[in-house]
This record gives C-alpha cells, structure tokens and sequence, in this order.
C-alpha cells in the first residue's frame, strides 16, 4: 500500500509535496500510525462505495483562513492487477518548493504519510462512464500524462495554460476523459468553463502576491488576467470548487467524509 512509482523521469527516492517546501524532518511513530490508519479507514469506505476510480482529498494545509478545508486531491483507483485488488493514487506533487512538478502513483499508506494538517479525508465517487474512461487512462504512464505541464505555481490560473497545480492537472484529466472533442489543455478548459465550473477566488493583496513571489518558486500571478489580479482576485483551482462543482454536473455522487 505505501509503495510509490514516480513517472517523468524521477527517481523513486526523491521526495515531492504538494506545493510545499521539502523538510527533512521525519514523521513520528504517532503520524505513521495516523496516517496508516486513515489510509485503512478510507480503503474500507472505498470498497464498500463499489467504485473503480475516485477523486480523494487531503488536509495538507490548513486553509481555514481562505474557506477553504482541503489542500489537495488525486485520482484513486482500484488495481487489480494484483490480488487482492489494492486502491492506488495518482497525483501530482510540486518538487520542494521548486517551479516544475511531476505525476506520482502511491499507495493510500504514502497519500496520507505527508504530515497532514488534519487527519480526514474526502472522496467523490465519479459517475460509472466516467469511471470507465478514466481508469484505463490512469494505469497508462503515457496517457495519464497527456495533460501534465511541468511547470507548477501553487496557484496557477484556472483557465491558463502557462503554469499548472496539482488540483487543476486532476480536472484536466477529468474533462480529457469526459469530452468527446478535448485534445488539449484549451479545450479542457473550454469544456470545463461551458459546464460550469468556478475556480475559487482567492482574494490575496498585493503585498501577499510580492511576498509569495520573491520568497517561493511555486508560486507565480503573472498568468492571470491584469484586471483580475490588480483588485486582487486571484481565480484558481481548489479540491472545494471541484467537490462543489462535480455533483452539480451531474459527474460524482456526493462528497463522503472519511475520519479515523
């Protein structure tokens, strides 16, 4: 469950967080055994869901200051390749703090091994076609890449295509798998804007935009739009916008809470 394969090119041993600078500091007997046993909770819930392929969040960070309650999300799906069939994540995680990122598969033991902020979890089971179309995609190293940009800000523009985060490389691959006619980052982004999706925006002044550009790489504003970020709008892809938007699309049940 806690084995990893990391894809792009990267060595399995090299350590990538969701938007967060590396620390070499190791996680205590206590936060192995919490994060083990949230991974237990959530196989559990995933099983008796039925489903093939998921969206799953994580606590990562505390963002209760933006409204928002999960940091971070990734495709989980049911390999069985193996038996018993075993639940793998893929997502994608920004290099210590660095500008690029890369697509990662984990066992639900290593998704949770990351120091959350808060030990729960959040799924959306995906309608069964979508499932469908997904999960060949995601045991595919080349396919499940095919919307992947390298280049990572933390809080890239929803709708652009110079950057992108780990939130908006999942609903990307999600609309790619969904639309008929999306070949490209663009056209997933069209497909996602004609039904209805709404980056949340993040309200960050000017001073907090300059602080976070000079002091992280993984962090850029010149890809949103001028008007928008000079009145200090800043529109991008968070796990709430997309658990609120994917049942109302009529593309996932509802939201289910997974505590320990």
């Amino acid at each position: 469950m806690r084995a990893a394969v990391a894809i792009a090119a990267l060595a399995m041993a090299t350590t990538a967080h969701a938007g967060r600078p590396c620390e070499e500091k190791q996680p205590t007997a206590r936060q192995i055994e919490q994060g083990l046993n949230l991974a237990q909770a959530t196989a559990r819930q995933l099983d008796a869901s039925g489903a093939q392929v998921a969206i799953l969040a994580r606590a990562g960070q505390d963002l209760s200051k933006y409204g928002l309650q999960w940091s971070h999300l990734g495709f989980v799906y049911k390999d069985t390749s193996q038996q018993p069939a075993v639940w793998r994540v893929m997502h994608k995680l920004n290099h210590c703090g660095t500008d690029h990122a890369a697509l990662y598969r984990q066992g639900l033991g290593e998704f949770f091994m990351d120091r959350p902020y808060r030990y729960d979890a959040a799924f959306v089971v995906l309608k069964p076609e979508l499932q469908q179309a997904l999960l060949p995609v995601l045991t595919d190293n080349s396919r499940v890449a095919r919307f992947n940009e390298r280049r990572y800000s933390m809080v890239a523009y929803a709708f652009g295509t110079t950057y992108q985060q780990s939130n908006q490389w999942v609903l990307e691959t999600l609309a790619g798998s969904a639309g008929p006619a999306v070949n490209n980052r663009r056209d997933a982004q069209a497909w996602l804007r004609n039904r209805g999706y709404q980056p949340t925006d993040l309200h960050l002044s000017a001073m907090t935009r300059l602080g976070g550009r000079m002091t992280q790489a993984n962090i850029a504003f010149d890809d949103h739009p001028s008007a928008r970020r000079f009145s200090s709008h800043i529109d991008t892809v968070t796990v709430d916008s997309m658990f609120a938007w994917l049942p109302r699309a009529g593309l996932s049940q509802s939201p289910q809470l997974v505590q320990q």
